[in-house]
């Protein structure tokens, strides 16, 4: 029912919809990337205060995550009961040190995201592409392209949505880009909340809102 008025907020921006419905529920479940990521808390206010509705962004993360552990790790998240999943796990699997095959990721991701569909039908699923890498970290991560291109496939081939950031922080100057990632794979946290949270803002809301 949730994900039902939520769908219509977003065709008609129909604010008096969002105002009536219960809280609406946000998981990330991520890398380091989602765990000190630091964007949930602006992503979470921004939209309260789109949608007109309480909203509550959590967290199912760790640090060093790769998508082995989200597999092991599904049980947290559908037990939230979330409207929205955001999701990323490419990119310590693509560190050459963790042996995960670009096929195992796919693999793996395939069946997270078949595994979330089967216990949390309603919910909206979003996986992400976060930002890119420079230095001994991206060094470290050869083949990250292609482990990105496979989620985004298993994606769209159930007809999920993706985002990918990426292009939002190429669009900064090379030293801007280098202050906000300065050990070239996270970000500081004002810097992730600046490029992440105005992009997922207009992607869940829709036209239910202008920022």
């Amino acid at each position: 029912m949730r994900s039902i008025l939520l769908g219509v907020a977003m065709m008609f921006g129909a604010h008096d919809v969002m105002a009536s419905a219960s809280e609406l529920k946000i998981v990330s479940f991520g890398t380091s990337l989602t765990d000190v990521g630091g964007w949930q808390p602006l992503l979470q206010t921004k939209l309260s205060s789109c949608l007109e509705r309480e909203v509550k962004v959590a967290k199912v993360a760790m640090s060093g995550a790769t998508s082995y552990w989200a597999k092991d790790h599904l049980d947290n998240v559908a037990a939230q009961k979330p409207d929205i999943i955001l999701i990323e796990f490419y990119a310590n699997d693509a560190t050459i040190h963790r042996f995960v095959s670009v096929a195992a990721s796919r693999e793996n991701i395939a069946y997270i995201l078949d595994e979330l569909r089967r216990r949390l039908p309603d919910a909206r699923i979003i996986a992400m592409a976060m930002n890119p890498f420079s230095g001994i970290r991206g060094a470290i991560r050869p083949f990250v392209d292609d482990y990105i291109e496979a989620h985004k496939q298993e994606a769209q081939k159930r007809h999920l949505e993706f985002v990918d950031f990426r292009g939002l922080w190429m669009q900064l100057a090379p030293a801007e880009r280098g202050q906000a990632i300065p050990d070239g794979v996270h970000p500081k946290p004002e810097a992730a909340a600046r490029i992440i949270v105005p992009e997922l803002v207009s992607r869940i809301s829709g036209s239910a809102c202008k920022q």
